[in-house]
Order: C-alpha cells, then structure tokens, then sequence
C-alpha cells in the first residue's frame, strides 16, 4: 500500500487542455493581467498609486506559488475559472467605454479625498475579487495554504489604496505615528554622512548648518544645489509597505511546515529588513534632493518609483530565501527519517 501512495504521488496530474494543470491554472489566472498590459502599457508605473504596477508583482507570486504544483485540477471547475477569467477582462476592456469615468464620478459623489487612489483601488479589488474566487474554487477551502500570496498582495494594495483615497496625508493618526521616527533617523545618518564620508551640504565652506533637519513630518534640507522642504505623509514613509509585507509574508509562512518558533523569526527579520528599506529609501530621496537636483518634478519622478524599486525586489528575495532554507532543512529531515538500506 505504502509503495501505490509513493506512486500516485509521483504521478503527473491529468492534463488540461494539452497543459500541464500548474502551467494552465497559471495562464488563465494571469490572463487578466497581460491583457491590461498589452491594451494599457503606459498605466503600468512602478509607483504603488498611480497606476497598475501591482500587477507585475502579484503576476510574479501567483506564479512562483503555482508553477510546477502537482495538484489535479478539475476541468469543470477550471472551465468556470477560464469564465471568470474573461469576465474580469471584459471589466478591463470596459473602462475606457464609460466604466472607469462611473467609477471616478461614484468617487466624487461619496466625497473621495485622493480621487486618483480611488480609481485605481478599484482594479486592485477586481482583481483580488476574481484570484482569490479562482484559487478556493479550484483547490476548495485550504486555498490559502496552496497559492495565498498573489490574492493577498492583490487585496492588501486595494487596501492601502482605500485608505490613501480617504484618509490621505496626515488624517489618519494612527499611521502617522512612524514618520518623525524615520526623519529623526535619517537626519542623523545623513548629516553623519556629510560630515564624515563626502559634502552633501552647501558649496560654502562657511556654513555651518547641517544639510538635513526634521521636526515632526517636516524636513529641511540645505544641500548642493540650494534648499528642499519635504512634508512626510504615512504612505510615503513606507507604511503601506510594511503592511504589504505583513500580508504576503503571513500568508507564506501560514502555508509552510515549520515550528512556530521559526516562523516569529523569519518574520522578525524580515520586519527588521522592511524597516531598513524604508529607512534607506528615505535617505535616498533625501540625498537626491541634497546631491542631484532640486527640480520638483525631476524629485517627484524619483520618488515615485523609489519605493518600489527598492522594497518589493527585497520582499522577493526574502521570500525566496526562505523558501529555500525552508526547502534544505525539510529535505535533511527526510533524509534523517529514511531508515537505511
């Protein structure tokens, strides 16, 4: 009996559609995604709120989730989902017809703060909506334990969305509460870095004044190229990241086999990692500002991209490093419980 498990375990899944059912589970919950990149390229801005850039990253964990599962897929179930899947592309296809100006006038009808946000939030809640449906149709209630990262990204960025669409700028306390915190620590490391390593403040060797000073959410900055006053809100300072993060890595760690212990860890470092992000983020906005240029619009253009670049490359290979420890020390414990020939 032992020896026929070990077999159909083995086995590769019935095929769909000449597919392989990791390969077509993956297409068809992706396809949603590469329609609205090939019809709308130029909405697809790295920055977390202006635009689809999301996408690309809930496409990259729903198919490091599901590439190469070994879980038998219904075909009836799997036609469904290909039915959901073209409902969710007609939604995309419509919003130039008439449906995405609806969505804004609802925005401004129910008073909307950040309309914009409002806007996109509502592609992030589509989405999550038809993933997550998608998932627990095809793998039923323990779909969180299979694939959860792409439909949590997804729902945690319509989130952050809705909060930045009605509570914006400093209107929400609670989340407001981190930014003189991370300004007080980038004043010391930038005025550090002036200095002790290279000048970053004024040309004249006269002044005395430090390049960078923060009061509350407010920074001072003297540098190169003349002075910047930045006025830090909750998003801009990484929140939305480190509930990103949250999110995912919960989600990965709820589906892995590993002691308790292990997983406070991983997720105490990667709080520690998230936290340095943002940190290096926020000195890399500010040394722009001091060394490059004070153009606002060249500044904005960098800022609206640094977040991105910087935080959900490292959420990636964070992840995959623990995965892959995870993976090793699974492998040892088998090989440790194999008695020997």
């Amino acid at each position: 009996m032992s020896g026929d498990k070990a077999v159909a375990s083995s086995a590769a899944p019935p095929a769909i559609f000449g597919m392989h059912p990791s390969i077509a589970v993956t297409v068809v919950l992706i396809a949603p995604i590469i329609f609205t990149l090939a019809a709308y390229p130029d909405t697809f801005s790295l920055s977390w709120n202006e635009g689809r850039g999301g996408f690309i990253f809930a496409m990259a964990f729903i198919a490091a989730e599901l590439l190469g599962l070994r879980q038998p897929v219904s075909k009836t179930k799997f036609a469904i989902v290909l039915a959901l899947a073209v409902l969710t592309i007609a939604y995309f296809a419509a919003l130039p017809l008439g449906l995405r100006d609806s969505i804004h006038d609802a925005g401004v009808a129910y008073n909307v703060s950040l309309i914009d946000s409002w806007d996109w939030m509502w592609d992030f809640v589509v989405m999550a909506v038809f993933v997550g449906a998608s998932l627990a149709l095809l793998f039923g209630k323990k779909w969180y334990k299979i694939a959860p990262a792409g439909a949590i990204y997804l729902a945690g960025s319509a989130a952050i969305l809705s909060l930045d669409a009605f509570f914006p700028y400093d209107t929400l306390g609670p989340l407001q509460f981190i930014v003189p915190i991370y300004l007080q620590i980038d004043q010391g490391i930038v005025n550090f870095i002036d200095a002790n390593i290279i000048n970053v403040g004024p040309e004249n060797p006269q002044s005395t004044s430090a390049p960078a000073r923060a009061r509350d959410n407010l920074l001072i900055l003297n540098g190169l190229h003349g002075p910047f006053a930045l006025q830090v809100f909750w998003p801009s300072a990484g929140v939305h990241s480190m509930i990103i993060y949250t999110l995912v890595m919960l989600a990965f760690l709820l589906k892995m086999d590993m002691p308790l212990k292990r997983k406070l860890i991983f997720f105490a470092i990667g709080t520690f990692g998230t936290v340095a992000v943002n940190v290096i983020r926020i000195i890399a906005l500010t040394l722009y500002a001091l060394v490059v240029t004070t153009n606002v619009r060249e500044w904005e253009a960098f800022h609206s991209v640094a977040g991105e670049i910087m935080f959900l490359p490292w959420l990636g290979v964070y992840l995959g490093i623990v995965m892959f420890m995870e993976g090793k020390r699974m492998r040892r414990l088998r090989q440790a419980a194999t008695p020997a020939a």
